[in-house]
């Protein structure tokens, strides 16, 4: 039993929000332009998918636009175009699933063992690059170099061959699409990879070595567990923005090959909405995208709690 005359431990005195909010002023100064990005730019729009359930005509607003319930859901889900948007999407995403993600991961690993600082240094560089690159002037590049009059056709022309035009051909648009995001978003992700490799105890790989572990099996039971709560988070973005394939990319490149071909949510959204008027079929396809991103977000969240990572967030 404890003693009744002991001295009760010293209760701690909630700091009031006014002492904290001046305490901690520069940090918040430093948060303040984000929040206001994201306020104004995300979640204010969101008031906008009212314009699913009207009407919409911009010249008369949404005050006035009358509501049509879920009419202009009815007129979508009747819609092939939009389904074909949808296949097309789901594949695409599919390809940059099994391709693209797992690239920056194999990337990191691979000058996370390279020995010089300065050769580490310089790859990091030239393959980070691409990132900040306008998708013009990257489909500009890849024209120049798998068109028709690129170096490629050249290339076998010069040599007796016929020439093969990658750029228009539709057979190969979505090998074509995801050859073109490893090459410019790969150092992207590889930055996030190489911080979570920088962070490994290295006496993991030495306690590894001394018990005879070679290359392979310090990966294998080193590395990649050290990145699995890593993986796992960006998987379970990834999976929310799965039908996020690109909206530019395929812009660019959706006269070249056709609409059957090339034709996504963010380009089916982007003509049925601001090139043909039709406002609420648009903002419809649009909301339903969000929802189902969202319920992604959700379930793989789940699954990934399942695993025993916190994912997004937490329980």
């Amino acid at each position: 039993m404890s003693d009744p005359k002991a001295p009760n431990p010293p209760r701690h005195r909630r700091v009031p929000l006014r002492v904290r909010l001046r305490n901690n002023w520069v940090m918040l100064a430093l948060m303040a332009p984000g929040l206001l990005f994201f306020l104004f730019f995300f979640y204010v729009p969101m008031l906008g998918n009212v314009i699913a359930f009207q009407d919409y005509q911009p010249f008369i607003g949404f005050k006035d636009s009358p509501l049509v319930g879920l009419a202009n859901f009815q007129e979508l889900f009747a819609d092939p175009a939009f389904w074909e948007a949808v296949r097309n999407t789901l594949a695409f995403a599919a390809l940059q699933l099994i391709f693209f993600f797992p690239a920056p991961l194999a990337l990191a690993l691979l000058i996370n063992s390279l020995v010089s600082p300065r050769i580490k240094k310089f790859v990091q560089s030239v393959v980070y690059l691409p990132h900040f690159i306008s998708w013009v002037l990257v489909v500009a590049l890849f024209q120049q170099v798998l068109g028709g009059a690129g170096l490629f056709s050249n290339y076998l022309r010069d040599h007796g061959m016929s020439a093969l035009d990658v750029m228009t051909d539709p057979d190969t648009f979505s090998l074509l699409i995801t050859g073109q995001v490893i090459w410019k978003d790969i150092g992207w992700g590889m930055i996030i990879y190489l911080a979570a490799l920088a962070s490994v105890d290295q006496s993991l790989y030495e306690s590894a070595a001394v018990d005879g572990a070679g290359r392979w099996r310090r990966m294998w039971h080193v590395t990649l567990p050290a990145v699995r709560g890593v993986t796992i988070m960006l998987l379970v973005l990834r999976l929310g923005d799965v039908l996020s394939v690109g909206f530019e990319q395929f812009l660019l490149q959706r006269d070249a090959v056709g609409a059957r071909a090339s034709e996504v949510l963010d380009t089916y959204i982007y003509y049925h909405g601001v090139v043909y008027g039709d406002w609420g079929v648009g903002a419809a396809a649009g909301l339903v995208k969000g929802v189902v991103g969202a319920l992604m977000i959700y379930g793989a969240n789940k699954v990934a709690h399942a695993f025993g990572e916190h994912g997004v967030y937490s329980k």
